[in-house]
C-alpha cells in the first residue's frame, strides 16, 4: 500500500492468546484471512507459540503486543526478538507492537524484530493515557519511531480508545478520537486504525435463560466519526477490562454479535449436564430473530453452533463458546465493513483524492 493511504481495508480485532481466540482465526477461509490482522496481548506467563503450534492462524501476520511483559534489564534475553524467532520457526509473521512507555532497549528490539519477517510495526496509541495533546503526541510517536528505527509509512497507527463504558463516555471519545484524527493526518502512516471495546469485563450478572442485548457502543462510535480512511479495530467479543485471576461461573455463554447490539445467551436451564444445556442455548438461537439467512454458512462458528442445535452431544467448553462467538463476530465485522473507495489519509502538502 503507497505511504500516506491510511486504510488498508484491514479488521484489526484485539485478542486474548487464548485457544478460543486463536481456533476462530484457525478456520478462516482464504479470503477472510487476508482482511484480518490480529493483534494479541501477551502477559508474562502466556506462551503464544505452544498454542500456535496446537491451532495456527491463517492471518497473513499477527500484531503482538508485549507491553504486559516486563523488560529484563540487564538480561540477554529479548523477549521481542526470541518470540519473532520462534514465531518465524512456525511460518508466522509478527508485527512488533509499541507501546508509548516501552524503554529504549525495547524498542530497538522491535525494530530489530520487524526487520525479521515484513519489516512492519504497530503503534499502539491509547490518547487518554499516552498523549495529552497532539504536540505531546508528535514528540511520543517520534521517539517510539526513532527508537525502533522505523519510518511511519512502514507503520499501522492504531488509535486505542479501550473502554466505551456507557453511552455518554462513548460520546466523549468519540470527540476525543476526532482531535487524534486530525493529528494523525499531519503524518503519512502506512494505515490508520481506531479500536474501542464495548462488552462488560463480568456477564455473571446478567439473567440467564433468556437472550439479553449489549449495546456495541465501539461499533457505534466508529460509525458516527465518518472519517473517510479510517479502519476498524475492537476487542472482539470480549472487553478491554482484563479481570485476571478473576473466576466466572462457567455456565454456556454465547456472546453473538448484530450490527449495534450483542446477544447474551447464558443457559442454565434443564439443570443438567453442559451439552444439554448447550443445546438447547443453541437451538433458541438457531430460532431467533437475529440468526443470519445464510445460516451455519455465514462462519465457521454458525456452523458449531448449527450443529449444536440439531444435537445434544458435544456441548464445548468455555474455549468453545468463545471460539464459536469470535468467529461469527469476525465473520459478521468482514461483512459490515463493505468496500467503498475511501478517501486516503494524505500529507498535507499533497492532497489526493478519489472520485
Amino acid at each position: 500500500m503507497r505511504p500516506g493511504d491510511a486504510d488498508d481495508g484491514v479488521y484489526r480485532p484485539i485478542l486474548r492468546p487464548r485457544r478460543g481466540e486463536l481456533s476462530a482465526l484457525h478456520h478462516l477461509d482464504a479470503a477472510a484471512a487476508r482482511l484480518v490482522m490480529p493483534i494479541v496481548e501477551l502477559g508474562s506467563q502466556d506462551r503464544l507459540p505452544q498454542l500456535i503450534k496446537q491451532v495456527p492462524p491463517r492471518t497473513t501476520a499477527v500484531g503482538v503486543d508485549l507491553g504486559a511483559v516486563p523488560d529484563p534489564a540487564g538480561s540477554l534475553v529479548s523477549p521481542p526478538l526470541d518470540l519473532a524467532e520462534e514465531l518465524a520457526e512456525l511460518g508466522v509473521a509478527m508485527l512488533p507492537v509499541l507501546r508509548a512507555y516501552d524503554s529504549s532497549r525495547r524498542l530497538s528490539e522491535h525494530g530489530l524484530a520487524a526487520r525479521m519477517h515484513l519489516m512492519r510495526a504497530v503503534l499502539r496509541l491509547q490518547p487518554h493515557l499516552d498523549v495529552r495533546n497532539s504536540a505531546e503526541a508528535t514528540a511520543t510517536t517520534s521517539r517510539l519511531l526513532t527508537g525502533a528505527g522505523l519510518d511511519p509509512e512502514r507503520v499501522d497507527l492504531l488509535i486505542d480508545l479501550a473502554e466505551t463504558a456507557c453511552a455518554a463516555h462513548a460520546y466523549r471519545i468519540e470527540e476525543r478520537a476526532r482531535q487524534v484524527l486530525r493529528w494523525a493526518r499531519t503524518m503519512p502512516w502506512r494505515s490508520v486504525t481506531v479500536a474501542a471495546g464495548a462488552m462488560p469485563p463480568n456477564l455473571d450478572d446478567l439473567p440467564a435463560d433468556e437472550p439479553v442485548t449489549v449495546g456495541r457502543l465501539d461499533a457505534q462510535v466508529w460509525a458516527r466519526l465518518k472519517e473517510p480512511g479510517v479502519g476498524y479495530a475492537d476487542y472482539g467479543v470480549t472487553s478491554p477490562v482484563r479481570r485476571n485471576g478473576v473466576n466466572h461461573r462457567q455456565l454456556p455463554t454465547l456472546r453473538y454479535t448484530t450490527e449495534r447490539d450483542w446477544w447474551i445467551y447464558r443457559w442454565a436451564r434443564r439443570g443438567g449436564r453442559s451439552d444439554d444445556r448447550c443445546h438447547d442455548l443453541c437451538r433458541t438461537l438457531v430460532g431467533s430473530p437475529h440468526w443470519p439467512a445464510e445460516g451455519a454458512r455465514f462462519s465457521w462458528g454458525d456452523a458449531e453452533i448449527a450443529r449444536r442445535a440439531r444435537s445434544a452431544r458435544g456441548g464445548g467448553s468455555p474455549a468453545s463458546w468463545i471460539a464459536w462467538s469470535t468467529s461469527h463476530h469476525i465473520a459478521h465485522v468482514l461483512h459490515s465493513l463493505t468496500p467503498e473507495p475511501s478517501a486516503s489519509f494524505s500529507r498535507p502538502s499533497k492532497p489526493r483524492r478519489r472520485p
